[in-house]
């Protein structure tokens, strides 16, 4: 499924693992987010895309799309924006948009989503940077941590409510085991023209 957010940039080197920004969803706004989810909406989350590839040695969650509706709009603006100011300050891929929906992601109890790269073979072959916005309190669950693998090294993503992440697609990353309560966030891909 396509989505109608476009936008382009020229390619240029200035690179940084990943970068974050705070204070752009205000709390009401998070709430509302929050206050999207819904059980009969919600599936098992797969690998790359496919509807049908499960891995449980691999991710464990629950997810539910958010469509490109009307209602939605105000979510995938202000998530536009923040990609084209990381991809600007630090990246500068060639980007065309998203074009996969976003996800609203839970990870309860014993959920996790192992060492991972959000760039591979078929549909997500496109994803240049993937987007992600913590929606829950730090203090409402352990573990939980996102993290990524730099130069050998793990280096851990901040946990504040509202924080916003961007990075490479094509960086290692994962969601540690959560040991207590539940972790929500969206996620959501930059897909662009391949790299040559």
């Amino acid at each position: 499924m396509s989505i109608n957010h476009s936008f382009g940039l020229p390619l240029k080197m200035n690179f940084a693992e990943f970068v974050y920004y705070n204070g752009v969803f205000l709390p009401h706004e998070i709430d509302k987010i929050i206050s999207l989810w819904d059980d009969d909406k919600t599936i098992k989350a797969t690998l790359g895309g496919d509807e049908k590839e499960y891995d449980d040695e691999l991710r464990q969650s629950s997810v539910m799309f958010l469509d490109d509706s009307q209602e939605m709009q105000w979510i995938y603006e202000k998530l536009k924006m923040i990609a084209i100011s990381a991809n600007q300050e630090r990246y500068w891929f060639d980007l065309l948009g998203f074009h996969q929906e976003l996800q609203l992601t839970r990870y309860s109890e014993g959920d996790f989503f192992d060492w991972h790269l959000d760039f591979g073979a078929a549909e997500i072959s496109a994803r240049k940077l993937s987007v992600t916005v913590q929606l829950s309190d730090p203090d409402e669950y352990e573990g939980g941590d996102l993290e990524f693998m730099i130069n050998h090294k793990t280096v851990k993503a901040p946990r504040e409510k509202g924080t916003i992440v961007v990075f490479p697609s094509f960086i290692m990353h994962r969601v540690t085991p959560i040991t207590k309560g539940t972790r929500q966030s969206i996620v959501g891909w930059v897909s662009g023209p391949p790299y040559r």
